[in-house]
């Protein structure tokens, strides 16, 4: 097949076999392409619901809220202590992250596999960064509520957020150089060399 595009989308359930680097990396680029284009959409839509929110309490409560508006710039500043200021609902934010991770995980799991076979690693490899979303997606989102709620965030589970970024950002590139590598020639232990 000449478009590594649909290949890739054809073959997401196929983890066996070897991919070119033309193959993998056209199709690796289309998915993140549209991961961010529908997770920026949801997220403009859920920001959306906050700033009416926001504006409804500035023209309700004109003495707790600041309003600046100047060609290219509006901003609006809640005083927080107000007992009716609007606390931003981010569950939907943060839903939208996680499905656009799990999105992109399931959309490139197959791929990566193939690519890593293809210079003759297992796929094993592809879980590198794979704990360390699995800990931000879950660990970010209850420190945001602390912060949103006033309270006193978890500075030891913040720090470990820092820590856990870093390790992610090594695994990434890590497995990023390893998908960039050129295949071996010839026949492995995964397969035929493939062209493309």
């Amino acid at each position: 097949m000449a478009n590594p595009v649909v290949r890739g989308f054809q073959s997401l359930t196929r983890f066996s076999g070897r991919d070119r680097r033309g193959q993998f990396w056209p199709y690796a680029g289309v998915v993140f392409a549209l991961m961010f284009v529908l997770c920026g959409a949801v997220i403009a839509w859920s920001m959306n619901g906050i700033f009416a929110d926001m504006q409804q309490f500035a023209a309700e409560h004109p003495e707790a809220a600041t309003v600046h508006s100047s060609p290219g710039h509006y901003s609006i500043q809640v005083d927080g202590s107000h007992p009716e200021a609007p606390i931003p609902d981010l569950r939907i934010f943060f839903t939208t992250m996680g499905v656009m991770v799990v999105g992109i995980i399931a959309l490139l799991a197959a791929a990566v596999s193939r690519r890593l076979h293809d210079s003759g690693r297992s796929a094993l490899w592809g879980l590198m960064p794979v704990p360390f979303v699995l800990f931000a997606v879950t660990g970010f989102p209850i420190v945001m509520t602390q912060v949103m709620a006033a309270e006193e965030p978890n500075l030891g589970l913040f720090f470990l957020l820092v820590l856990n970024n870093m390790l992610y950002l090594i695994a990434l590139v890590s497995l990023i150089v390893l998908l960039a590598l050129s295949g071996t020639r010839g026949p492995n232990r995964f397969g035929p060399e493939t062209t493309g």
